[in-house]
This record gives structure tokens, sequence and C-alpha cells, in this order.
């Protein structure tokens, strides 16, 4: 079962992730590190003063897809 960090407010994506077999758990640091893959918002976090997420695993951009898109976006990237 895969890891995936998922930012905080994107609840749509957690529970669809959840239903689609993948363990799910929020984006926070010791998380990202865990990580098969990261799933966020698409929010530029530096207008908020925060660190963009630097990380050796696959990032996907939430933003302007459904869940469901989202969740074949996780599960080609776990290939």
């Amino acid at each position: 079962m895969a890891l995936i960090a998922v930012e905080e407010g994107l609840g749509n994506i957690q529970r669809a992730l959840k239903e689609a077999g993948h363990q799910v758990v929020e984006l926070d640091p010791a998380n990202q590190r865990r990580a098969h893959v990261i799933v966020v918002s698409g929010v530029d976090h530096n207008m908020l003063q925060q660190e963009d997420i630097r990380s050796t695993v696959p990032v996907i951009n939430a933003s302007g897809y459904t869940p469901e898109e989202v969740v074949e976006a996780v599960q080609q990237h776990l290939l």
C-alpha cells in the first residue's frame, strides 16, 4: 500500500485516494520524507512565507483536476 501525503484542505482527494486503497497522511515534514507521492493544492506557498516542497518523490499539483484524475495520476507515478 502506497503512502500518499496530501496537503491540508484537499479532503475530497484524500477520500478518493483512501477509496482507491492508498494510505493517506497529512503533508508535514515527517510525512513528506516517508511518502511515495505528494499531492498539493497548487497555491503559491511562498506568498505565505512557507518553504517550497523539495522532494525526491513525485509531487502532483491537484489544481484544476477532479479527485478521480488525481488518483489516476498517483497510480501512474506508482507503476
